[in-house]
C-alpha cells in the first residue's frame, strides 16, 4: 500500500510530525533549499527578462535523488515548508525537481506543528502561490545583482574580501550615520540639582523651574551661587496632583519585536534568538510527552491571534489570576499595513503548558525564550495595570522642585509580564505644608551624544524604516559583523574605519540605492507583487534603469583605495611623509606614505570626535617571535566581537594564540599570575587572571600596577568618563580615586 509523502524543510520536524500522523505517512526533509543561483556566475539573464538560472545547490544532490524516490513511491506528495514566501520558493523548486516522478503535487501550510493543524492542513491542500514565490525570486535577484555587480568593484577599489548588500549596505549607513552624529557633538555642561526630603517615606525631587524658567543651571559658578541662595531657604509644598493611569499590555511577538526583547531581557543576539526558537517550533524532547513543538511559527510580522489560542488563554487567566484580569472581551491587535497575515503571531502552541511546567526539561537558553513568548502572550489577553500616579511641585525660594510618584492599585497582565520598576512611593502631603531638608546635592554632569545602535534598536530602526524583513535582520547584523564593517562594544554597534570606507564610496557613488526611503520602497514593490498587483518584471526592469547606469558611472569615477587613505597627520618617525590609514588583514593600521623610505607604522584609536590617536608604543610592543613554530612573529588579532589576543601571523600554518597580557600582575593573595584582556560573549572587554579556573579574579577596567595609596591593594585600575581619565582602587570598600570628584556635593 502506497503511502503518502510529505517534505518539510528541516528534519527536525519529521519526529514531530510522524509522532501523531501515523503509517498512512512518510515524512522526508529537503535541508532548507535544494535550488539556486549559482554559486560562481550571476545566474541572471539581463538580456531576457531577468530570469534566474537556477541548479541543484552542491551537495544537495543525494537530498533530490532521495525525495524523487520517495515521490514515485507516494500517491500524493504533500509540500510542507514554511508558511512564507522563502518557504514558498523552497516548495516551487522542489515541485520542480519532483514533477516527473509525481505530478500529484499539494502545497499545504500549518503555522504549528500540532496534530490538529497538520490534519487540517492535509484535509485542505491547495496549489502553489506564483505571486508568493515570484516575490522571493524578486527579492533574490535584486540581492544576486546588487551583490555580484558592487562587490567586485570594492575587491577593485579597496580590499578583497568586500561586500555590498542591498539591505546590508544601508543598514551599515546607518551605524556610520549614527556614528558621525556623535563624533560631531559637543557635550554642554550642565549642573543636576537634587532635593532629599526628611519625610516617612524619604523622597527626593529634581529642580523643574527657576523664577518660572526651566531650570538650566550652567557651571560651577551658577550652581555653587543657586546653592548658597537655597541652603535654609524653607521648602513648601506648592501643589499635588493625583490621577488614575491604566498601563495596557503590548500585543504578542512578532519576529522583530521577539528579536528586540530577547536581546533587551536575555542578551540574545537575533541570530541566536531566532536559531533557538527555530527549536522550540520544530519539537523539543519533552520526557513522557515525547518530542513537542512549543511555539508557533517564528518569522511572522502579523499579530493575529486564533480565536481558539485567545480563548484557551483567557481561560487559563480566569483560572490562575481570578476574573478581573481577564478583560470582558478578547483583545485584538492591529498589524501594520505591511504585514503579512497568512499566519498568526509568536505564542505558546498549548498555553497550559507553562515555563516552569518544561523548564526541568529544556536547555537554559530554551527555557528562557519560552518563557519569554509565554509571558508576552498570556499578558497580551489580560487586564490593564491601573496606577495611581502622583505628582508633587515643592518651592524654595524662586527654586521649584517636582517629584513624581506611583501606586499601583491593580496590578492586571503585570502579573505575568513583570515591571521594569516602579516610581518612588511618596508620602501623603498637602498644598502649603513646609517640609523638612535633609540635604541638597548638585553635580556636574555633561549633555550625551545620540546612542549607538544595538541589535535591539537596529532592528527597532530597520523595521520602523520598512527596510528588510524580520526574518532577514538576523542574517544581515551577522554579515556587517563576519565583514569586518562594524564591531560590538559594550553592546553597541562601532563602526569600522573599513566599514566607514565602505559606506561613504557607496553612498557618494549609489545615492539611490542607499537611500532608506528607496530601500523601503523596493520592499513595498516586493510586498505588491505578493499581491498580484504588480509583476517580477516590472520591478526588475524599473530597478535596472538607475542601477546600471550608476554601476558603470562608478566603474569609471570611484577612487582607488587600495594603497590607502592618506591623513593630514605628518608621520612623527621622518616628519616628510603623511600617515596612510590601511586595510590590513589583521585590521587597520597607519604606515608613513614615504614607504619604503620610511618604514613606520602604528596602530591607532579614534576619539570622541572621530581624530586619530596613534596608540603609544609601549600599547604595541614588539611581540617577538611565536614560541610555536619559530618562523613567525606574534602580533595582536581582534575577535568577530572587537576584542583583542595575540596569535602567529603565520595563522593558519601555525595556529598558536594566547590572551594579551597587560603585565600587571593578578592581585589575588599568593596568585603568580598577570591579568590578560579577555571579552565576554557580549562583546564586553575585561581583565582576568591568565591562571583561571585557578585563579577567578577579573576586573572590568583597564588594571595599572599599584599599590593603591589608600588601603595598599596590589593594584589600580583606570576609569574613563565624559569629565575625563581617573584611576581609583577597585578593592571593595576603598574609594580613592587619583582625583577629587568635581562639585560641590
Amino acid at each position: 500500500m502506497s503511502k503518502d509523502l510529505i517534505i518539510v524543510e528541516s528534519p527536525a520536524k519529521i519526529k514531530t510530525i510522524t509522532k501523531f500522523l501515523g503509517p498512512g505517512y512518510r515524512v522526508e526533509a529537503s535541508l532548507g533549499h535544494v535550488r539556486d543561483l549559482p554559486q560562481k556566475t550571476l545566474g541572471v539573464d539581463e538580456e531576457h527578462g531577468f530570469a534566474p538560472q537556477y541548479e541543484i545547490i552542491p551537495g544537495k544532490g543525494n537530498v533530490v535523488k532521495k525525495l524523487r524516490a520517495a515521490a514515485k513511491e507516494a500517491d500524493t506528495v504533500y509540500l510542507a515548508p514554511d508558511p512564507d514566501r522563502e518557504g514558498e520558493a523552497i516548495a516551487w523548486h522542489v515541485a520542480e525537481l519532483l514533477r516527473d516522478a509525481n505530478p500529484n503535487l499539494k502545497r499545504i501550510w500549518f503555522n504549528e506543528i500540532t496534530a490538529r493543524a497538520v490534519r487540517e492542513a492535509l484535509a485542505q491542500p491547495g496549489e502553489l502561490r506564483r505571486p508568493l514565490f515570484d516575490s522571493q525570486q524578486a527579492r533574490r535577484i535584486l540581492d544576486r545583482l546588487v551583490g555580484y555587480k558592487i562587490s567586485p568593484l570594492l575587491w577593485s577599489k579597496v580590499r578583497r574580501g568586500l561586500s555590498a548588500g542591498r539591505v546590508q549596505s544601508v543598514a551599515l549607513r546607518l551605524i556610520v550615520d549614527r556614528e558621525r552624529e556623535r563624533q560631531a557633538f559637543t557635550p554642554e555642561e550642565y549642573w543636576d540639582f537634587t532635593l532629599h526630603l526628611a519625610t516617612d517615606p524619604a523622597f527626593s525631587a529634581k529642580l523643574w523651574r527657576i523664577a518660572g524658567k526651566k531650570a538650566h543651571v550652567p557651571n560651577e559658578q551658577a550652581a555653587q551661587e543657586l546653592r548658597a541662595a537655597l541652603e535654609g531657604a524653607p521648602t513648601v509644598v506648592e501643589t499635588v496632583q493625583e490621577k488614575e493611569r491604566a498601563r495596557h499590555p503590548k500585543p504578542p511577538f512578532i519576529t522583530s519585536t521577539l528579536q528586540q526583547e530577547a536581546s533587551t531581557r536575555l542578551g540574545f543576539s537575533a541570530k541566536r534568538t531566532m536559531n533557538i526558537a527555530q527549536r522550540l517550533y520544530e519539537g523539543v524532547e519533552l520526557g513522557e510527552r515525547g518530542t513537542v513543538a512549543l511555539i508557533t511559527y517564528m518569522r511572522t510580522d502579523s499579530v493575529r491571534v486564533a480565536a481558539e489560542a485567545q480563548e484557551a488563554t483567557r481561560a487559563l487567566i480566569h483560572e490562575r489570576f481570578g476574573a478581573e484580569y481577564c478583560p470582558a472581551t478578547p483583545r485584538q491587535y492591529k498589524s501594520k499595513g505591511s504585514a503579512q497575515d497568512a499566519h498568526e503571531a509568536i505564542r505558546p502552541v498549548d498555553v497550559r503548558l507553562t515555563p516552569e511546567m518544561v523548564q526541568p526539561l529544556l536547555p537554559a537558553e530554551q527555557f528562557k525564550l519560552y518563557r519569554l513568548i509565554w509571558q508576552r502572550f498570556v499578558a497580551s489577553q489580560m487586564a490593564s495595570a491601573r496606577f495611581w500616579d502622583t505628582t508633587v511641585i515643592l518651592a524654595t525660594g524662586d527654586a521649584q522642585w517636582r517629584a513624581k510618584g506611583e501606586r499601583l492599585i491593580f496590578p492586571g497582565f503585570l502579573a505575568v509580564w513583570p515591571h521594569p520598576g516602579d516610581e518612588a512611593v511618596l508620602p501623603k502631603l498637602s498644598p502649603g505644608q513646609t517640609i523638612p531638608v535633609e540635604r541638597i546635592h548638585c553635580e556636574q554632569k555633561f549633555t550625551q551624544p545620540p546612542a549607538r545602535f544595538t541589535e535591539a534598536s537596529l532592528v527597532r530602526k530597520l523595521e520602523e524604516l520598512g527596510i528588510g524583513r524580520p526574518s532577514t535582520y538576523a542574517t544581515i547584523i551577522s554579515t556587517l559583523v563576519d565583514r569586518g564593517y562594524v564591531e560590538l562594544t559594550d553592546k553597541a554597534f562601532v563602526p569600522t574605519d573599513l566599514g566607514c570606507t565602505v559606506s561613504d564610496l557607496l553612498v557618494a557613488h549609489f545615492a539611490r540605492l542607499m537611500d532608506p526611503g528607496f530601500t523601503a520602497a523596493l520592499e513595498a514593490d516586493l510586498d505588491r507583487i505578493a499581491e498580484g498587483e504588480t509583476t517580477l518584471e516590472e520591478v526588475l526592469q524599473r530597478f535596472a534603469q538607475d542601477f546600471y547606469p550608476t554601476l558603470e558611472a562608478a566603474r569609471h569615477d570611484m577612487a582607488t583605495l587600495k594603497a590607502g587613505v592618506e591623513t593630514d597627520i605628518p608621520c612623527p618617525k621622518c616628519g616628510h611623509g603623511k600617515l596612510i590609514m590601511r586595510f590590513g588583514k589583521n585590521g587597520p593600521f597607519v604606515g608613513c606614505s614615504d614607504y619604503p623610505q620610511c618604514t613606520f607604522t602604528s596602530e591607532y584609536r579614534r576619539n570622541d570626535h572621530g581624530g586619530i590617536e596613534l596608540l603609544p608604543q609601549a600599547e604595541v610592543p614588539d611581540l617577538g617571535p611565536c614560541p610555536a613554530c619559530q618562523e613567525g612573529r606574534l602580533v595582536v588579532k581582534k575577535t568577530r566581537t572587537g576584542g583583542r589576543f595575540v596569535a602567529c601571523s603565520r595563522y593558519p600554518d601555525c595556529r598558536y594564540a594566547t590572551s594579551l597580557s597587560t603585565g600587571v600582575p593578578c592581585p589575588q593573595e599568593g596568585c603568580t599570575g598577570q591579568l590578560v584582556e579577555k571579552t565576554s560573549r557580549r562583546g564586553k572587554t575585561f581583565y582576568s587572571c591568565n591562571r583561571y579556573p585557578d585563579c577567578t579574579y577579573a576586573v572590568w577596567d583597564p588594571p595599572v600596577p599599584g599599590p593603591c595609596p589608600r588601603c595598599g591593594f596590589p593594584i589600580l585600575v583606570r576609569k574613563t568618563t565624559k569629565a575625563g581619565t581617573t584611576v581609583a582602587c577597585p578593592s571593595q570598600g576603598c574609594r580613592y580615586r587619583s582625583q577629587e570628584e568635581s562639585g560641590p556635593a
